[in-house]
């Protein structure tokens, strides 16, 4: 690589602002030295050329046919090399991004994955909004939501995300087998005031089951789903749960479906604003939601 003729960058660079500013002493301030040291710098610089730059006048500096050719080309190469050194020094700029959704989606399906976001997008800082009730994703309650339902909500983006299914479950332990054995067990209710609507509860069950001397009212009623799911496990009584939301649970075998029947509930999407259908921070939540073992996953 042949090497590069250059005079002293110092006194280009003292050239560059000196024409700009067409002053010694503005050049003087933005570089942090004296007027004096600017023009040492470009009576140097003047004299490694051999031609003039300035035709000095009193109180500014006006450029010669010479000092005009350099100047354009300093400017834009300072330019250049401004931009590349903003571009590989600066940190890239970080992104928060609120999801909203259930208590029982963010404990039990979400937050074991977290990680994968970390992996592919470690500069989003993603934050939940863990509640029952629906909020507005306008940017400053939250940007994006996983929600329950008919999948129509007006001027929102809704991408299936998985069916809900209500099994009744149950421990091993009360070792049931068979329907006759329900009403002798307790029954466990999630309920909660908040909900945008009412999840599969035991009187819609027991229409479809037919159970004789059922008493759906009875039981532990529990606010969050997973206080229920826990109360399951427990051996505390029968509760009728998504399985989506117990899986891990059913394929570990602390709690079993004893018998039927199923009902399907509203399945959950993934929505957020089409106003932000394209914008790149969404896209990364949509893509890292979609990918979580146990959805869709339809990229």
């Amino acid at each position: 690589m042949s090497y590069r003729q250059l005079p002293s960058l110092s006194a280009l660079r003292a050239f560059e602002a000196a024409a700009r500013h067409e002053s010694a002493k503005q050049a003087a301030a933005e570089l942090s030295v004296t007027a004096t040291a600017i023009s040492h710098q470009i009576k140097g610089l003047e004299a490694a050329l051999g031609t003039a730059l300035f035709l000095r006048r009193p109180r500014q500096l006006e450029l010669t046919p010479q000092g005009r050719e350099l100047q354009q080309v300093l400017e834009s190469a300072f330019d250049s090399i401004s931009s590349a050194v903003e571009r590989v020094s600066a940190a890239p700029a970080r992104q928060a991004v609120t999801l909203s959704t259930t208590p029982a989606i963010a404990v039990r399906w979400l937050l074991s994955w977290v990680c994968m976001l970390r992996e592919t997008h470690p500069n989003i800082d993603l934050r939940i909004h863990a509640s029952h009730e629906p909020v507005a994703l306008d940017g400053v309650t939250a940007d994006v939501a996983i929600r329950y339902g008919d999948g129509r909500w007006p001027g929102l983006v809704a991408e299936k995300l998985f069916d809900n299914t209500f099994i009744p479950v149950c421990s091993p332990h009360l070792e049931l087998h068979d329907v006759v054995q329900l009403p002798a067990n307790s029954l466990i209710h999630f309920h909660n005031k908040d909900a945008a609507s009412a999840p599969i509860h035991w009187a819609a069950w027991q229409k479809l089951a037919k159970v004789a001397g059922l008493d759906v009212s009875a039981g532990l009623v529990f606010s969050d789903e997973t206080h229920a799911i826990s109360a399951a496990t427990g051996a505390q009584g029968v509760a009728l749960m998504s399985r989506q939301l117990i899986q891990d649970e059913l394929d570990e075998g602390r709690l079993v479906q004893p018998f039927g029947p199923e009902l399907e509930g509203k399945p959950f999407f993934l929505v957020y604003p089409e106003s932000r259908r394209n914008d790149p921070t969404i896209l990364a939540i949509r893509d890292w939601v979609m990918g979580v073992p146990g959805g869709l996953c339809v990229l």
